[in-house]
């Protein structure tokens, strides 16, 4: 095993001194890395590998307590992780990062063994968004610090992009001072400059690798769908076909009420397997549902939207996509993340967190000024009063 764990000292050294960091996630400092098992969620394509390198890179360098593997090594369809681990410790490691860590049948077990027989090592795992590590997971349900990593936000894309530093802001910062922060920001850059590219292509760190965007997500929506959701779920391979043809006709029209009899009939499966197709998908990452206040699932969503932009583009006819499910897309994307999310009365509304209303519009408001509701505007500049531009909702993180 000695031999072994040199060569995964040697990989290690090669990928922290040339790792890419584009950005510096906001993630980072959101997590409390004391804690001994931190998991790190977050659906392909969004940058989970360079996150873990990153880590490591910041906090030890090339320093031999730290350790990343991928568990896409060989080595460990034959050799034991919890051997390794014990090893490693031996050896004077003290954080091992663990990458893709679903490969192994036996992951949580595995985890949870060197959990309670190495006390003085600490575990960072990344896996699938798709993977419940709370609430199905009896090995680590109890011990584990799950995180979720996102795609970029718009902040992040546009600090990348512009060479800028902008901070992020909570909703309550931009409800109540988005005139100000605006103002900040349009001082030094205009947002609207990079706005349509981040709405195209910019969700997804992988926009930067010199390959066709469309494709290689394209690529990277099938892997979502034939590992995150067949293998983590344990479906059978002969249903792969019946998934993607749902995804199709969801992604095609969203967002979209979903008419769960008519997809039913289309794809030749029960309507209690449309559901359930349909929250796998969610737990994936490609799509999201929208209830009313009160319900969830299994009920039926209110709407059904992409997961974000980028995924419209491909899915949907580029000519033809409509400019308002982009801006409901958008703000939905970036507001779940830290608020709970219904639909609202009437279309073109959310509610969010069960007492505030937000119209998404045009250029301009349509209709009276309703002054219980925030109207969210899609206009480049600066908003004034319960009218908020719609860039602004990209800095939430």
């Amino acid at each position: 095993m000695e031999q072994y764990l040199e060569q995964f000292y040697r990989t290690h050294k090669y990928l922290v001194e040339h790792v890419q960091s584009h950005v510096r996630r906001q993630l980072m400092d959101e997590i409390d890395w004391n804690d001994r098992l931190i998991g790190i969620k977050g659906c392909r394509g969004v940058g989970k590998t360079t996150f873990l390198l990153d880590y490591a890179k910041e906090h030890f360098g090339t320093d031999r307590s730290c350790l990343y593997i991928n568990l896409n090594q060989l080595y460990f369809t034959k050799n034991s992780l919890v051997d390794f681990a014990r090893e490693f410790c031996k050896e004077g490691g003290r954080t091992l990062l663990l990458d893709q860590v679903f490969k192994s049948p036996d992951w949580s077990q595995e985890l949870r063994a060197i959990y309670d027989t190495c006390p003085e090592l600490h575990l960072v795992f990344s896996g699938s968004s798709v993977m419940r590590l709370k609430e199905e997971n009896p090995y680590l349900g109890e011990i584990v610090k799950s995180y979720n990593l996102r795609g970029f936000s718009f902040r992040e894309f546009l600090n990348l992009m512009s060479g800028h530093n902008f901070r992020s802001y909570t909703l309550d910062d931009i409800l109540h001072h988005h005139e100000e922060i605006a103002t900040s920001i349009l001082s030094e850059v205009k947002p609207s400059d990079y706005f349509q590219d981040y709405i195209h292509h910019g969700f997804y760190p992988f926009f930067l690798e010199k390959r066709n965007f469309s494709e290689n997500l394209l690529k990277t929506m099938n892997m979502m769908i034939e590992v995150d959701v067949l293998v983590i779920k344990q479906i059978d391979l002969k249903y792969l076909s019946k998934i993607r043809l749902l995804l199709y006709l969801i992604g095609h029209d969203a967002p979209c009420v979903p008419n769960i009899s008519q997809l039913s009939n289309e794809i030749e499966i029960s309507r209690a397997t449309v559901m359930n197709y349909i929250k796998y998908l969610k737990d994936a990452r490609l799509i999201d549902t929208v209830y009313q206040v009160g319900e969830s699932f299994p009920k039926k969503p209110s709407k059904i939207y992409l997961h974000n932009t980028n995924l419209m583009y491909v899915l949907q006819d580029k000519l033809k996509i409509d400019r308002q499910a982009l801006r409901e897309t958008f703000f939905h994307n970036t507001t779940h993340r830290d608020n709970k999310v219904n639909q609202g009365k009437k279309d073109r509304q959310f509610m969010l967190n069960e007492h505030m209303t937000f119209q998404i519009c045009g250029p301009a408001m349509s209709g009276k000024n309703n002054p219980d509701f925030w109207y969210v505007l899609d206009i480049p500049g600066i908003g004034r009063g319960n009218m908020i531009p719609l860039w602004l909702f990209g800095f939430l993180y």
